[in-house]
Order: C-alpha cells, then structure tokens, then sequence
C-alpha cells in the first residue's frame, strides 16, 4: 500500500474531547513541533522511533485499536498509515494533519502551556 492510497478521516470525524474518542491519536511528529502544539490525549511517538515503540511498548497501540495517526499536513502520518496497515493494524490517516486540524479551530495543547500553534 503506498503512502497516496491509504484511508484518511477528516478532521470533523475526530472528537475534540479526549473523552468522547473512540480512537487512538497517534502523533508521529517531532518533538520541537509536539511541543508547541498538539491535540489532547494523543499518543506521541515520533516517526522515526515507532517502529522500536512497537517492539518494545505498544502501549495502546494494538492490532484491535482503531488508530488515526496525525503529522503536520499528512505526508508523514500517510507513510505511517501506510506502514501500520501492512502489519495488520486499522490505522487511518488524519486528512490534512494538524494544520487541518488547527484550521478547523480545533482544541490544542501545549507542552509549555503557553498558547498552542503548529510548528
């Protein structure tokens, strides 16, 4: 499956309230851009790191969890959909990233708790 035909979920189908998820958010963004804004209760696990993350600590992220995974404008989450997907996960990818996400004036949160933006 390549990064282009994977499935996405707009931003409006994800619940703005962590509570209210029926989904993993699973940001794979670096550090400095999770820092300076992220949505509430996602999961960070950068990139480059999720393959090790997965070896070692799952955490939530199992084959039975619906999973949507969240970049800066999708590029980086497609390949990740892309990757998660092949190894039997039900991943989605967040259609237009946190830019979307922050477009649509979506609730965020940041590390610092100063003002929340996308980097």
């Amino acid at each position: 499956m390549q990064p282009n035909n994977v499935p996405a979920v707009d931003v409006a189908a994800v619940a703005g309230d962590p509570a209210e998820r029926d989904v993993v958010l699973l940001d794979v963004r670096e550090p400095q851009e999770w820092s300076a804004g992220h949505i509430d209760g996602a999961l960070h696990v950068p990139m480059a790191q999720l393959p090790q993350q997965m070896n070692h600590d799952p955490g939530p992220l199992t084959p039975d969890a619906s999973i949507v995974v969240v970049c800066k404008v999708g590029g980086r989450s497609a390949q990740v959909t892309a990757w998660l997907r092949q190894q039997g996960y039900d991943a989605r990818n967040l259609d237009g990233g946190m830019l979307a996400w922050a477009a649509a004036r979506r609730p965020m949160v940041s590390e610092d708790g100063g003002p929340a933006h996308v980097a």
